[in-house]
């Protein structure tokens, strides 16, 4: 995780300031992957924050937030099944709204593969993906969410 360093107040850079200012205000872990995968151009793979790219350049501004989202996911991964359940029911639930349909769309569109760093060895993609559809069994089973799946 990027932390300010308390040792040197007036040395900040692009991942300083994007952690106290924006990825400390996010509550969860998995929160600020979502947030951090939200800024990566799809098609050129490249963080893009207008703000933060005018401050330190597009270039200073894509490095922290790729080794950023980088840092995070490779949190998340170390972190046990019930923390990630943890921190994935009180992601969903900060969303809002009727936890149920939430889940549905989750389980039909799975927008949590877009999550990963581009950079992430396949193993570590395919255990964060296998995580999440655990989470998600659980907590389609808990809300009575009915199998998606009709060959299941």
């Amino acid at each position: 995780m990027i932390r300010s360093s308390s040792t040197a107040p007036f040395r900040r850079g692009a991942p300083e300031d994007l952690w106290r200012h924006t990825l400390s205000q996010i509550a969860t872990t998995f929160g600020r992957l979502v947030y951090l995968s939200s800024l990566r151009n799809e098609n050129s793979g490249l963080y893009e924050h207008h703000g933060f790219a005018q401050t330190y350049g597009a270039e200073a501004a894509d490095r922290a937030m790729r080794e950023s989202h980088e840092s995070i996911f490779t949190e998340w991964l170390g972190f046990d099944l019930q923390r990630q359940k943890s921190e994935l029911d009180e992601y969903l639930h900060s969303l809002g709204g009727d936890q149920a349909k939430l889940l549905d769309v989750w389980l039909r569109l799975a927008p949590y593969r877009s999550y990963v760093p581009t950079a992430i060895r396949a193993a570590d993609r395919a255990l964060f993906q296998a995580d999440l559809e655990i989470l998600l069994e659980t907590f389609r089973a808990r809300l009575g969410v009915s199998n998606l799946d009709p060959d299941a």
